[in-house]
């Protein structure tokens, strides 16, 4: 039997460094964003989002772990965007009630279209893992909604709406405003809908949700 020869220095064979390519994170968030828009997060494999980006699945793994994190990854790139902007218009003191509910809806809409996957993977979330809430919205702080609710007390004390808690208008624009994504597939199938038909139905969601909205607030 042949002895290993102590004498010689002993080599360690170690995983191959990912490519040092600094952009290599942001190309995997954008292809799996591109995949979730097709197959929501539930359907998108980790193959396909590595092939979208042009890396291998390794690679994936090594920046992101496993899907669930990855898809967390996404959905923490477009809020950091997206809460701010809608928490801007909530707390902005200087629109009128009208001014605030239109630029909700427009900026909700326009959002939904291009991330449709992402008001049921966060639903899906927090109903799974509730106080994953806070790991996934709280980075962004909450609005403040004292303006909003000191304008509607004004409306109400003029006659011009009925009695509105904060809760209210919050819960309902937003409900005429997001159901119509989650819902999407019953809503084709009940209404009958092709999807060139619900991308119109869509595109005018922002004005039919307002007009409906604020005809609810009146006296």
């Amino acid at each position: 039997m042949v002895k290993p020869n102590s004498s010689l220095p002993s080599v360690s064979v170690s995983a191959p460094e990912p490519e040092a390519d600094p952009s290599t994170p942001d190309r995997i968030l954008d292809a799996a964003h591109r995949v979730f828009l097709h197959r929501g997060t539930a359907g998108a494999r980790t193959q396909e989002i590595a092939a979208e980006a042009g890396v291998n699945k390794a690679l994936v793994h090594y920046y992101f772990g496993t899907k669930e994190a990855l898809a967390e990854a996404v959905f923490q790139k477009v809020a950091s965007v997206f809460l701010p902007s809608i928490f801007g218009v909530l707390s902005a003191p200087e629109l009128t009630l009208e001014e605030r509910a239109r630029r909700v809806a427009e900026r909700q809409v326009a959002f939904h279209r291009a991330h449709p996957y992402m008001a049921i993977y966060l639903l899906s979330e927090i109903h799974t893992v509730p106080e994953r809430l806070e790991a996934l919205v709280g980075p962004h702080g909450r609005p403040s909604l004292a303006p909003l609710q000191a304008q509607l007390d004004a409306a109400v004390a003029a006659g011009t709406i009925r009695p509105t808690a904060v809760s209210e208008f919050m819960v309902n624009l937003m409900s005429l405003l997001v159901f119509p994504v989650v819902a999407r597939p019953m809503i084709r199938h009940v209404v009958g809908m092709d999807e060139a038909e619900y991308d119109r139905f869509l595109d005018q969601r922002a004005e039919q949700a307002v007009s409906f909205f604020l005809a609810g607030l009146r006296p």
